[in-house]
């Protein structure tokens, strides 16, 4: 018998299996999807069966054996086998990495990745009719004492065989029990409310529901604080009933801890979570009760998409607009598109969630691709938060250069109600550069073509993009002048700016303080618990986080976002002002909202404010079709990146003409241009864009300069299909 496998070689994108032999000895346990050790060259490399044969023909090489079965029962099962084959094909990526990608890394195909499952031993009585008569007889006190807790009970845990108990164990009174112990704890003393649902968020789940067993797609556009979660836990619920499973994605691990929360309250020890946060081994165990089947919901980020539930009766995406959704490095996937490609797969429904739905979401709702489903009033007693658009300009001229005098009066208004304040500034660090008064010359990242952020804590100057940091300089290395003035806003100066300001008790949360483990936890339940008076942080603050005391939110920055040279900024701009909005007046207090901008008329701004999504949807679709853009023209962006300043303009300008020659005349292709940031990590970027509606020479060309650059070690040719940025 034989074996295909596929192995991760170092070739870029190389997708070729390999035929072994398979030994004797393992000729009745391999299984298609399992791991195995081969001989690949002068290497040892573990790889994943693909196929299993009895015979070969034209075989004119000498064969290897497998050395060795890793798993006894398969890792990739025939789905996941399935689903890996279509993400390779749509994404141009190798198979390897697009079945590695479905796995933690303790079951992933690369060498040596060994975790151990934790055990804890437990001794029982073993046998009890002869228990009596040895109590009487027995002169040690510990063995009475263990024989004694034991009859009452049932069970001890153990940490080590002392001479106790291995007497014990010799005369078979005890056995011992060995039990795998789950590394990550997510039990909550708290207990689970009752809500009393609304008939708008009744009808959702009756809809939903009624369509357990159909592969379709649903699109649940619902105002801030309308009981969204509440929805997905009770449809979640129903299908556990059905004797069903459920996956349910959140798009930021910040959210996750109160979500995970709820779910256990709820559901107790039936759920599995999976998400970057988790430990090697924690991911492990919590991939095991899956495949286990001890668990029948995952909730988790993206990658939890790949779970390995079987009977899947419904998968929930919720904040499906976010970007965090779509992976940036090979398999460029979205958990979206997976997630419909499973629901086929399992006859199941696809539950899309969001305040601010996506336009591509929305259009297709609006072509009847996807359901439409509303909730557009808030749950409960909540009420939308009154929102303010501060102009800036007019507040720089009163020395109102962070706070706004209208925002510095509210803070100080809710300060003395006791009530609590989320601040949102979209930019960490202390400030933007660091710059000579005397000739001009600016702090820059000598790895790429930006300038270097101040962090004031650490003393550092740091680059947000490849890591580069440095100790802040007191002279100008340019000049010599120590006449040096740091610029610009971040958390970390607004925070310092704060608790001069305000007798208050202030934290900041992003990705500073959130680096070690437990820290998005411990900070999201230390403001819960009103430790804290005051929240400062980036846009990990601004979706799904659910304070019952928050009553304002001030945006200190809205044009932030609205500067990014993307066709997207006005809709990302338009979710990110919604979304934190959405954090006041959740519970029965009203909430206020202060927007703070120098683009006081720009219509994602005034829109927001007004919470007029639906307005910003038919005005942001105009522009798009005049420009055609996504929805109404599909993306695809080539992105060609190299070390070698010269070569790059040289091989951007070639991809470029390829495209042109080879695609139809109705697509658009833009450039070569510069990235927005032209050289990041030393490798210098260029990028074509690609529009199109239809193009039946699109794949076959892609596929082409794929194949033409993926052995090329000087020139790397990326290829995103529908990407987030541009």
């Amino acid at each position: 018998m034989y074996a295909k496998i596929i192995v991760e070689i170092g070739v870029k994108n190389v997708d070729k299996t390999f035929t072994y032999i398979i030994p004797n000895d393992l000729q009745n346990k391999v299984k298609v999807g399992c791991r195995v050790t081969v001989e690949f060259g002068k290497q040892i490399l573990e790889g994943f069966i693909l196929e299993i044969l009895n015979t070969l023909d034209n075989i004119d090489y000498e064969l290897k054996e497998i050395k060795e079965l890793i798993d006894e029962e398969p890792i990739l099962n025939k789905e996941m086998l399935e689903l890996g084959n279509i993400i390779s094909n749509k994404t141009l990526s190798s198979k390897i990495k697009c079945y590695q990608v479905m796995l933690p890394k303790a079951l992933k195909a690369s060498h040596k990745t060994k975790i151990n499952k934790k055990m804890d031993k437990y001794i029982l009585l073993n046998d009890t009719n002869n228990l009596e008569e040895y109590l009487k007889k027995c002169k040690y006190p510990k063995q009475k004492e263990i024989l004694t807790n034991l009859i009452k009970n049932k069970e001890l845990k153990i940490t080590k065989l002392d001479s106790t108990i291995k007497t014990l164990l010799k005369h078979n009174l005890i056995k011992i029990e060995e039990r795998e112990y789950y590394r990550y704890n997510y039990n909550t003393n708290s207990k689970d409310k009752k809500v009393i649902l609304n008939n708008d968020q009744q009808s959702v789940i009756n809809k939903v529901t009624n369509s357990f067993g159909t592969p379709k797609t649903f699109l649940l556009y619902g105002v801030t604080g309308a009981g969204k979660t509440e929805v997905y836990m009770n449809i979640i619920e129903n299908a556990i009933k059905e004797e069903k499973t459920a996956i349910m994605l959140v798009p930021e691990i910040s959210l996750t801890p109160q979500i995970v929360e709820r779910f256990s309250l709820r559901f107790n020890n039936n759920i599995a979570i999976l998400h970057s946060g988790l430990s090697d081994t924690e991911r492990y165990d919590e991939y095991r009760k899956i495949t286990s089947g001890q668990v029948k919901i995952v909730v988790g980020a993206r990658s939890a998409i790949f779970a390995p539930l079987t009977n899947i009766g419904i998968i929930i995406i919720d904040e499906e607009h976010t970007s965090t959704y779509k992976q940036d490095n090979d398999p460029k996937y979205h958990a979206r598109d997976i997630a419909i490609l499973r629901s086929q797969y399992h006859k199941c429904p696809v539950l899309l969630g969001s305040a601010t739905p996506s336009l591509e979401s929305m259009a297709r709702a609006a072509n009847k691709v996807y359901e439409l489903l509303t909730l557009t009033k808030r749950a409960g007693s909540g009420h939308l938060p009154k929102v303010s658009i501060i102009d800036m300009k007019k507040d720089l001229k009163k020395g109102n250069f962070i706070i706004s005098e209208s925002l510095d009066n509210k803070i100080k208004e809710k300060l003395a109600k006791k009530e609590q304040i989320i601040l949102l500034l979209n930019r960490r660090g202390y400030s933007s550069m660091l710059t000579c008064n005397k000739c001009g010359e600016t702090a820059k990242c000598p790895n790429c073509d930006i300038s270097l952020t101040y962090h004031k804590n650490s003393n550092m100057l740091r680059c947000h993009y490849c890591g580069y940091a440095t100790l802040k300089y007191n002279k100008c290395k340019a000049c010599g002048s120590t006449d040096l003035k740091d610029y610009g806003l971040g958390t970390e100066r607004l925070e310092e700016e704060l608790k001069k300001n305000y007798n208050a008790r202030i934290i900041r949360m992003d990705m500073d303080t959130t680096s070690k483990k437990g820290a998005h936890q411990k900070i999201i339940d230390s403001f819960a618990n009103h430790e804290y008076d005051i929240l400062v942080g980036t846009q990990m603050i601004a979706k799904g986080l659910d304070f019952p005391l928050v009553t304002l939110v001030g945006v200190i920055n809205a044009d932030a976002s609205l500067n990014f040279p993307d066709f997207r900024s006005s809709e990302r701009t338009f979710q990110l002002l919604s979304q934190v909005s959405g954090r006041a007046g959740r519970a029965d207090k009203p909430g206020e909202v202060i927007i703070q901008t120098y683009n006081n008329n720009h219509y994602s701004i005034v829109l927001a404010s007004k919470h007029d999504y639906l307005s910003f949807y038919l005005e942001e679709m105009k522009i798009r079709k005049q420009l055609n853009y996504s929805p109404y023209y599909y993306i695809i962006l080539v992105s060609i990146s190299t070390k070698d300043y010269e070569l790059s303009f040289k091989v951007a300008k070639k991809v470029g003409d390829y495209l042109r020659d080879n695609l139809s005349p109705t697509t658009y292709v833009l450039g070569p241009t510069m990235a927005n940031i032209f050289r990041i990590n030393n490798v210098y970027k260029q990028q074509c864009i690609i529009k199109y509606k239809q193009d039946n020479k699109l794949k076959q060309t892609l596929f082409n300069l794929n194949e033409h650059y993926k052995t090329n070690n000087k020139v790397n040719v990326e290829i995103d299909i529908n990407p987030n940025r541009l």
